[in-house]
C-alpha cells in the first residue's frame, strides 16, 4: 500500500492550498479517510475526516476554512485549505481509517 501526498508549500497568512493523497494498493472505495497534521514538537492532530459515503468532520480549528473531498475514481482524497493561518503551519498527512498505513507526509508553511 503506498499512499502519496502532494500538493504543500509555503503561503503568506490568507492564501490557499490544495492537498492531493493518491492510494495505491488498497480499496479506496471502502475506507473513510483523515487528514492528520504534526507540527514540531506537537502530536499528531486529526484535521478532517470523511467516510465511504461522504460525510465529513472537521476539527474546531479549521471549520469553515478547510473542505475534505474524495475521488473514488481517481482514488484520492483532497484537502482544500482557504484563510490559512501560521498556526496551521505543520507536516500533513492522510490516512486510511482502521489501518496501520500512513503517507510520507507534505509540508505546510504558513508565514504571517
Amino acid at each position: 500500500v503506498q499512499l502519496v501526498e502532494s500538493g504543500g508549500g509555503s503561503v503568506q497568512a490568507g492564501g490557499s492550498l490544495k492537498l492531493s493523497c493518491k492510494v495505491i494498493g488498497m480499496n479506496f472505495a471502502i475506507y473513510g479517510m483523515d487528514w492528520y497534521r504534526q507540527a514540531p514538537g506537537k502530536e499528531r492532530e486529526m484535521v478532517a475526516t470523511i467516510a465511504v459515503r461522504g460525510t465529513q468532520n472537521y476539527a474546531d480549528s479549521v471549520k469553515g476554512r478547510f473542505t475534505i473531498s474524495r475521488d473514488n475514481a481517481r482514488r484520492t482524497v483532497y484537502l482544500q485549505m482557504n484563510s490559512l493561518k501560521p498556526e496551521d503551519t505543520a507536516f500533513y498527512f492522510c490516512h486510511p481509517q482502521s489501518t496501520d498505513f500512513w503517507g510520507q507526509g507534505t509540508q505546510v508553511t504558513v508565514s504571517s
